[in-house]
């Protein structure tokens, strides 16, 4: 004798194999690394920046070769060459030509477009040579000595206490009389391990507050280890700290090597950098200014195009830079939510609170650090 079974009752029948399950953008979400370079890009004076900064090292590198490989370029910077024009720039804007010596020749005949090409490609991975190794030991020192306090903060702090009271320059002139005439390569290496210490003393601020916080607190219950806390979660909330005082080390590297170079202890000939080229035509500067405007002007050039890219980082990487723009509009409803990294319309005259701070309608405001929710609303009570 068979017993009905109710339909409603039964179980429910295994789901078809329909194949992998391809998530659609929605459930994925946003990575972090998409996030990040998604505020980078809205930066727009630091992507510039960084166009700019790519073209002109692209075209020095271009134009001198790599290694083996040789540039485009006719003229080596080693290669004497009998003076023409008075040594005078051929270099014309309209109709734009480069000539035979767009920058000109020195005073013994060289092309001075060559050589500003090859010192340019030196003085920068130079530059970023010394600025990445100081960054990576002064975030290391600083974190340790942030992190654990104690005996192991006073004797990192005390080392950063001997080697900054030393000034650079002094350092920089017994490294560079000791390995300036290897090359620039090693002269940059040697140099990175001595100008790590502003750095050291900026990231060590930070973590001391960061540490006391109640998500590394959070992470210390659940069992993440010590060099987990220090790098995957007190690290990415002083980044913003971290990039800001790398890219002021590479823009300072800069003139730390002009500075050795026109003392003599930099870069020695037959190679060249921007700073040698200045050093070198001091004495020209009133009868042949192009000989030193050229080199100065792209060692500027460089250091504005660093700091406008590092300061478009810091707002990239940075978790608590959140901005919020409002905008007039004729109608803002009551239940509207304004989420953090959007834009709301709000209508003439109104006041919206974010965090306890009211801000007036036009204005662009930074959200709060610590404002911890992720939506915030505007308070009906101050709409006007």
């Amino acid at each position: 004798m068979s017993i009905p079974i109710d339909p409603a009752l039964e179980p429910p029948t295994a789901p078809s194999d329909a194949g992998v399950h391809v998530q659609t953008a929605d459930e994925r979400g946003i990575s972090q690394g998409r996030l990040t370079f998604r505020r980078f890009i809205a930066h727009k004076p630091a992507v510039v920046s960084a166009i700019l900064f790519v073209l002109i090292v692209g075209f020095a590198i271009s134009a001198t070769g790599i290694g083996p490989i040789p540039g485009w370029w006719k003229w080596n910077y080693e290669e004497l060459i009998p003076i023409s024009n008075g040594g005078k720039p051929t270099l014309t804007l309209w109709p734009f030509s480069l000539g035979d010596h767009p920058f000109g020749q020195n005073t013994v005949g060289k092309d001075y477009f060559a050589m500003v090409m090859r010192g340019l490609v030196n003085s920068s991975y130079m530059m970023f040579i010394i600025g990445l190794i100081g960054a990576f030991l002064g975030v290391v020192v600083g974190a340790l000595a942030g992190y654990y306090r104690g005996w192991v903060d006073a004797v990192l702090m005390r080392l950063t206490d001997i080697v900054i009271v030393i000034p650079v320059i002094v350092i920089g002139a017994v490294v560079g009389s000791a390995v300036g005439n290897l090359g620039p390569l090693l002269l940059a290496l040697f140099l990175g391990f001595f100008v790590w210490t502003g750095i050291a003393r900026l990231v060590r601020a930070e973590f001391l507050t960061l540490r006391e916080r109640e998500f590394v607190e959070a992470a210390r219950v659940a069992g993440a280890s010590d060099v987990r806390i220090i790098f995957k979660h007190i690290l990415p909330n002083a980044i913003g700290v971290v990039i800001v005082a790398t890219t002021l080390l590479i823009a300072a590297a800069i003139i730390l090597e002009t500075s050795l170079s026109f003392l003599g202890y930099g870069v020695r000939a037959p190679d060249v950098s921007l700073g040698l080229l200045i050093s070198a035509n001091e004495s020209a500067f009133q009868t042949r200014p192009w000989l030193f405007w050229w080199p100065a002007a792209f060692i500027v050039i460089l250091s504005l195009l660093v700091n406008f890219v590092g300061d478009g980082l810091r707002d990239a990487f940075d978790p608590r830079q959140k901005r919020i723009v409002f905008r007039k509009v004729k109608d803002l409803p009551e239940d509207a939510v304004i989420v953090a990294g959007t834009t709301a319309d709000v209508p003439e005259g109104a006041l919206v609170t974010a965090g306890g701070a009211a801000i007036v309608e036009g204005v662009t405001s930074d959200r709060p650090d610590d404002v911890l929710d992720d939506e915030i609303a505007p308070d009906p009570d101050r709409r006007g």
